[in-house]
């Protein structure tokens, strides 16, 4: 005899779904399941929150899968599993949803119709999709509490989040540094390197072979490359491989002029039938002066601007050997130029157009003005070769819109200093598949570079640091300690609502900085936000602390 009774060949699989939800429903099972069993057997369970901002993808459907699976298992054998939902409220998905909402084009847009009645829409659209999500993750079976859920714009959350940062504040592992980073004009933020390599696209951009005059040697030029043209108004140095062999020579339709190039690559520059002058070493091209493309910043040149310098990252795989210097734009041209005093300078604001100190571009988006430059360079001679190159190229994620790398304050989380340790905590890890933790992950960790955690936004939590006009810094960890700091009642700390405070040490005016939290620095402080640790629950986390499972 069967174990099973044979199913009916007239079977809805829907109907049988929702008795089934109906049975779990009526005897509050889920429930049961964890208040039945002791509290002294817990098996911890952390889940990422997601956003209620758009309807659950098949993406999540799996992942909900996988999330009740495990805890189900360990319920099973007896352990007390507590599934807390939890939403990501905060970030970008919501404010791009606001902006079309409202007509809006950035963070300009957003500031002249007021933060406080934009991060008031986010809050009141963030949630839309709830009621949906709860029903399908209901339907596929998942056992999660939604009923004790957490939020992290909640209060309780955010202030653990800045308990979070101030630890590894007070740690030395909290700095401001100035980097080239991913950056987003639309939004007018850096985004992180995982961000910005989510949309590569295929595009054609122009292929610009520049001369550069020397000084001292009239009729001889350095040649540089670029498919980057609007970079060019922002040129402060050339630089040269100092091992790499040079060529003074002249194309191969003579103009007149000595054009300087890599020898490995002049056949492919100057034509195969070029003439070479003379060899030599790059070390001996070190500190040749050259005139500017554009007059705009010619009195860099007083502080060291327009020479050639020497870098280890320079090639022969293209271009011409000589790499052009924006250090404003570029993480090599700025830390090269960094170690020879050049110091850069950005002609480009914070939504992607050019400066008024940039006069014939000024207010022209910088990939727009791209035709226009090279308009102007060709009339004024500065232009050995024009093509295209079809190439990959990154694009910002949520708006669709070009990324630039650019010369960027942010604050960073020194996670250099702590990849030891997390190489070896990864060690202790039982990763499914084995393969992600024990080489992808493991290699990512060994690699880990400090993280950029602010945000030039304004729906999230803000970065909890006050600073004084001579940058003395100080870093608030509570409502509480706001609230003594400020002498005035803490009930929300959304920057709208606490950026007017502002208080007196040492004779000093501290006002907070600008920016927000990265929202994946929400996300990772989700196991003690969740719980508001360490201002409740203080001793049930630190008993349960860390994770036996991680989704």
């Amino acid at each position: 005899m069967p174990v099973f009774a044979p199913l009916d060949a007239d079977t809805s699989f829907a109907n049988e779904e929702e008795r089934i939800l109906a049975l779990w429903k009526h005897g509050d099972t889920f429930a049961r399941s964890v208040s039945e069993r002791p509290a002294d057997k817990a098996y911890i369970f952390y889940d990422g929150p997601p956003f209620a901002t758009g309807l659950p993808h098949y993406g999540h459907l799996v992942a909900s899968t996988l999330k009740d699976i495990v805890p189900r298992y360990w319920t099973m054998r007896g352990h007390r599993v507590e599934r807390r939902f939890g939403w990501d409220t905060h970030g970008l998905p919501i404010e791009m949803d606001v902006e079309k909402k409202l007509g809006l084009k950035g963070p300009g847009d957003i500031k002249a119709y007021g933060v406080d009645k934009f991060n008031e829409e986010c809050r009141s659209g963030v949630l839309r999709y709830v009621d949906e999500w709860k029903k399908t993750i209901t339907r596929v079976g998942r056992w999660v509490d939604f009923d004790n859920d957490y939020k992290t714009m909640d209060l309780s959350f955010m202030e653990s989040v800045w308990w979070c940062f101030k630890q590894l504040f007070e740690q030395g592992l909290v700095y401001e540094g100035l980097r080239v980073m991913p950056y987003s004009w639309r939004l007018s933020t850096p985004l992180s390197n995982f961000e910005a390599g989510l949309d590569y696209r295929d595009v054609d951009d122009p292929a610009l072979t520049v001369r550069l005059p020397l000084d001292a040697s009239p009729g001889e030029h350095l040649l540089i490359w670029t498919t980057t043209p609007w970079t060019l108004p922002a040129n402060l140095a050339v630089a040269v491989g100092p091992d790499i062999t040079y060529v003074r020579a002249r194309a191969e339709n003579d103009d007149g002029n000595t054009y300087i190039v890599a020898k490995d690559l002049a056949a492919a520059v100057l034509g195969k039938g070029h003439l070479v002058i003379e060899e030599c070493l790059g070390e001996t091209l070190v500190g040749l002066r050259y005139k500017p493309l554009f007059p705009f910043f010619a009195d860099k040149g007083d502080a060291g601007a327009f020479r050639v310098i020497a870098s280890g990252h320079v090639t022969t795989t293209d271009g011409t050997g000589l790499v052009h210097m924006a250090p404003a734009f570029g993480e090599e041209d700025f830390n090269a130029c960094k170690l020879v005093g050049i110091a850069p300078l950005d002609p480009v604001d914070d939504e992607g157009n050019f400066k008024t100190s940039v006069p014939p571009y000024a207010g022209r988006n910088i990939k727009d003005a791209d035709k226009d430059i090279i308009k102007d360079l060709k009339a004024q001679g500065s232009v050995f070769k024009h093509a295209t190159i079809k190439h990959a190229y990154p694009f910002c994620w949520r708006s669709g819109t070009p990324l630039i790398y650019r010369t960027t304050p942010s604050w960073y989380v020194n996670v250099e200093s702590l990849r030891d340790r997390m190489v070896a905590a990864n060690a202790d890890v039982h990763w499914v598949p084995d393969f992600v933790g024990e080489a992808r992950f493991n290699n990512w960790l060994k690699d880990a570079r400090d993280w950029s955690i602010s945000r030039s936004r304004f729906w999230g939590t803000p970065i909890p640091i006050w600073r004084s006009d001579d940058g003395e810094i100080h870093c608030i960890g509570s409502a509480d300690e706001l609230a003594t700091l400020t002498g005035t009642e803490v009930t929300d700390l959304h920057p709208h609502k606490i950026d007017h405070l502002s208080f007196t040490k040492g004779g000093k005016t501290f006002k907070r900085v600008s920016e927000v939290f990265d929202c994946w620095f929400e996300s990772g402080a989700m196991p003690y936000a969740q719980v508001h640790y360490p201002f409740e629950n203080k001793e049930k986390f630190e008993s349960a602390f860390p994770a036996q499972f991680i989704a």
